[in-house]
């Protein structure tokens, strides 16, 4: 009996170590989860103003809501957090909502000077400040302006990594071009970009500096900046087609051989250049990084930021539209020292508005981004941007622009990120120091275009004109009494100054 019973266990203990266990296979979804990093849910705002406190209480009324964590400047703007009941309030339509689960860092921004940083002398470089911390950002979102992201993420730089994603919610463009050539110049360690196009309306409440009135509803247009390192940068976009057919360009979107877009009109290509150097369309459909993916289904499934996606020529598009609003608008507006309404109902203004927009007009146009898209000359033609200023200046006609209120207070304005890039990217072969306009004679010679137009005119008597921005050669005297050049390679702008409807 006892040694059948022996027997037995001997052939149990056999039997289990040759049957395959069932463990591994049940402990196996575990494991697979174990094995995947875990995503950083935290959010970062740097630029506690008006949009950056719009955004920041917008996220923190979802359903479990990330953590959000402010980023301060300086130790006043932290204190005066620190000392506060540490909430976010917004005012709509007179009702206040009071929002509070907020953590605050200090990231105090690096001195630049002559567009470098200034380096921290070697005894305190690595030093780290009450309040300043060092822990990977993950997902962080730029309010602030576009004179101060250089300096802001000079600060977080080395919070940064190259599975981050930042989001740029500034006026104007050219931002990105500065932050790939100063901040993350290498392209293997540089984060992931998202934009946003803002068109709420917010402004800061006198109740206090963490309270903020939402005057206008409006939406947040997002959308990914296919990153170096999955696109060619200078590669064109491609229209939605088949990819399968873009190395042959069959599309009828493609200029015609011989055919030319309104910037190779006014100026010839460079000797040297052939047809084949100029770059394929490029498709859009590039991977979402999860961080990427995170933080734009954290905005989507917020109800009062009114976030929707967009692919990226479509978010290119828009914030031309928008560019070319502020262009106008907000120049205007400083020279006049008066609100957005102001600009609609002066004649002399819209001639010049006109002007404006003609050139820029041309300048969208001939973008080579857009080279492949269709309805592009339809979409920024003279006319529909003009509807574009006179619907927004009629919206707000009694709203102060955002680059009058930075002159009354006596702070820099965003100027070159709005009409100054345009202006840059208007130069067609000269490359003339801080973008000044110029007139180029028959000799070659580049004349400086003064604030009197017509003086410069007469210094050559076969002259092309370069892209002119007008609020950097228009002065609040001579507003009125500007002339338009008459010069037959100027016809749109003569056009456009000349409709019968004025």
């Amino acid at each position: 009996m006892e040694s059948w019973t022996k027997k037995a266990e001997e052939n149990e203990e056999s039997a289990m170590t040759s049957a395959p266990s069932t463990a591994p296979s049940a402990a196996s979804p575990a494991e697979f989860y174990r094995s995947k990093p875990v995503l950083d849910r935290r959010v970062h705002i740097m630029g506690v103003g008006s949009v950056g406190s719009f955004v920041a209480h917008a996220i923190r009324g979802v359903p479990n809501p990330p953590p959000v964590t402010l980023l301060f400047p300086s130790w006043s703007r932290l204190n005066a957090w620190k000392e506060s009941p540490q909430r976010l309030s917004l005012i709509t339509e007179g009702d206040t909502e009071t929002r509070d689960g907020y953590e605050a860092e200090l990231a105090i921004p690096r001195l630049r000077y002559h567009g470098r940083e200034v380096a921290m002398s070697s005894s305190g470089g690595d030093t780290v400040l009450e309040g300043e911390s060092t822990a990977p950002i993950s997902s962080l979102i730029l309010c602030c302006k576009a004179y101060q992201v250089l300096q802001g993420l000079s600060a977080v730089k080395h919070r940064l990594h190259k599975d981050s994603v930042i989001l740029f919610m500034q006026n104007g463009m050219g931002i990105v071009d500065q932050v790939n050539r100063d901040i993350f110049p290498d392209p293997a360690t540089r984060p992931h970009y998202m934009l946003g196009i803002n068109s709420h309306g917010m402004h800061a409440s006198p109740d206090g500096p963490f309270t903020t009135v939402h005057a206008g509803f409006g939406t947040i247009s997002l959308g990914l900046l296919p990153h170096e390192r999955l696109r060619d940068p200078s590669a064109p976009y491609a229209p939605r087609t088949n990819d399968a057919l873009l190395p042959h360009t069959t599309s009828s979107n493609r200029p015609r051989s011989g055919a030319s877009t309104p910037a190779q009109q006014h100026s010839p290509p460079p000797p040297g250049t052939q047809e084949d150097d100029v770059a394929l369309p490029q498709s859009t459909s590039v991977p979402w990084t999860p961080t990427e993916r995170y933080l734009l289904r954290t905005l989507l499934r917020v109800p009062v930021l009114a976030a929707t996606a967009f692919s990226p020529p479509d978010l290119l598009q828009m914030q031309l539209e928008k560019l070319a609003v502020n262009c106008v608008i907000n120049p205007l507006t400083v020279l006049l020292d008066a609100r957005n309404g102001s600009i609609l109902y002066n004649y002399s203004i819209t001639r010049s508005m006109r002007l404006l927009l003609a050139e820029i007009s041309l300048v969208f146009r001939s973008l080579p981004e857009l080279q492949y898209i269709p309805n592009v000359d339809k979409r920024f033609d003279p006319g529909r941007l003009e509807t574009l200023v006179v619907s927004v200046a009629k919206k707000t006609e009694s709203n102060v622009s955002s680059m009058l209120a930075d002159v009354r207070r006596g702070g820099r304005t965003e100027i070159d990120w709005l009409n100054g890039w345009v202006g840059k990217q208007g130069m067609i072969e000269k490359e003339v120091d801080e973008g000044v306009p110029v007139v180029e004679g028959r000799e070659g010679k580049a004349y400086p275009l003064s604030h009197n137009l017509d003086e410069a005119m007469e210094k050559s008597s076969n002259h092309r004109v370069l892209p002119v921005r007008i609020p950097y050669t228009l002065t609040p005297s001579n507003l009125f009494t500007h002339k338009s050049p008459n010069l037959p390679h100027m016809q749109e702008v003569s056009a456009a100054l000349n409709r019968p409807d004025i």
